[in-house]
């Protein structure tokens, strides 16, 4: 690694929830946005400005840094807008901002705070990292990239000495899970020309998921198109190559995922939690890396593309469909109503649905996270039950602390 330490594993949040899953299951970093000047500007999940100083607080409490991403192109009656959140970033103490928009970084730089370079500035060379450099701490590197030409300018940083503002080797960040842009690096202008709304500016309509036929407008003929998605990249998974990837030497390692849920956060960053950790230790295998495809295969995913770009798969990019691919489906079916410390038994209200013994459910909050568990044991006023229906208020263990408030949802196989 540049900077001859571990690489750092970072983790998309997008409130509360899925901030204190990825806190809890390893994340030694956090990206997030406010309002919108970042690429998930037109998510239900964000922060507000006035949320900064928390998300900061939570982070530096748990260790971890905070990464405030301003990643869109600004127009020029929003740059008062860009001067005020990099004065909140300095005053709260976020470690770094992440932009593409010169005007974002210098307004950054002009307040001494730090910047990560986005992947919508489309660095894929030595001298492009160089250009940065005069600005940059990191720099996050295309996604069409090779792992060859990653190491490449891993290298190149090294033998030409190439230093950030802070004085250190520019580190090198790259995303190694996640959803892909048609554009795969995400400089895509199809919402623009479809629904007049710019996915650079946070916007995307996502219109390259649909189903599309192909018609000859002459004759009006159609052709046959075994993948109607034939825009909608899978999603990127390189759990199979992490330990490859740390080879490389790059620094970041940058789970995608701001606009995903708490349990996804939760299984994302937990997985790979484990797998760099496996790399560092020499324990990493085949064995294992397959095993955590399967658990990372549970959570949302359009299908997987393994490695992506990086190992020059380009045949497997294509999704089969636009949603979800995951095996299980989440219902909400209740919240929770107590927990009582001293023998960890938390109380649920069935307000949507019921719980049968075994089943898996997952409790989400802005405090707890995401937090899987299973049905072992149901207890409806004081008895011991097979199941509870609608209406009902149940107990049971759970491995750690859930809050009042905090939201159930039932797991299904989808398929069964």
């Amino acid at each position: 690694m540049l900077d001859g330490r571990k690489p750092e594993l970072m983790a998309p949040a997008g409130d509360n929830a899925s901030l204190a899953a990825a806190l809890r299951s390893g994340a030694d970093s956090v990206y997030f946005g406010v309002g919108k000047l970042n690429m998930r500007a037109g998510a239900t999940a964000n922060f507000e400005e006035t949320d900064i100083r928390s998300v900061v607080g939570k982070c530096h409490a748990a260790g971890a840094k905070a990464y405030l991403a301003l990643n869109t192109v600004v127009r020029d009656d929003e740059l008062p807008e860009v001067e005020r959140l990099c004065g909140v970033a300095a005053d709260t103490g976020v470690d770094a901002v992440i932009a593409a928009d010169p005007a974002v970084v210098a307004a950054a730089r002009r307040r001494g705070v730090a910047v990560h370079v986005s992947v919508q500035a489309n660095v894929t060379n030595l001298e492009a990292v160089k250009f940065h450099a005069n600005h940059a701490d990191a720099v996050v590197l295309a996604r069409e990239l090779s792992l060859r030409e990653i190491r490449g300018i891993v290298d190149g940083i090294e033998r030409e000495d190439v230093r950030g503002p802070s004085g250190e080797l520019v580190r090198v960040e790259l995303f190694i899970h996640g959803a892909l842009c048609v554009s795969v690096a995400g400089l895509c202008h199809m919402s623009l020309a479809t629904e007049n709304v710019s996915g650079n500016r946070g916007e995307c309509r996502q219109t390259c998921r649909r189903r599309y036929r192909v018609v000859d407008e002459e004759t009006g003929q159609e052709l046959a198109i075994d993948n109607h998605h034939v825009m909608s990249p899978r999603d990127l998974c390189c759990v199979g190559a992490l330990d490859e990837i740390v080879d490389s030497g790059v620094s970041i390692l940058k789970i995608e995922g701001r606009a995903r849920s708490a349990d996804y956060v939760q299984l994302v960053t937990e997985v790979y939690r484990e797998a760099l950790d496996a790399c560092l230790d020499g324990s990493f295998s085949k064995e294992k890396a397959e095993e955590w495809e399967r658990r990372l295969e549970k959570t949302f995913n359009r299908g997987f593309w393994k490695g992506g770009y990086y190992l020059g798969r380009p045949s497997e990019a294509w999704a089969a469909a636009s949603g979800n691919q995951a095996p299980e489906r989440k219902t909400h079916i209740g919240k929770v109503t107590n927990y009582f410390n001293k023998i960890g038994v938390v109380e649920i209200t069935l307000e949507a649905g019921g719980l049968d013994i075994s089943d898996e459910f997952v409790v989400v909050g802005p405090t707890t996270g995401a937090l899987r568990a299973s049905a072992a044991k149901i207890m409806l006023d004081g008895v011991t039950v097979n199941g509870a229906g609608k209406g009902d208020v149940v107990s049971m263990e759970l491995p750690r602390k859930a809050r009042r408030g905090d939201k159930v949802y039932k797991l299904e196989r989808k398929w069964e």
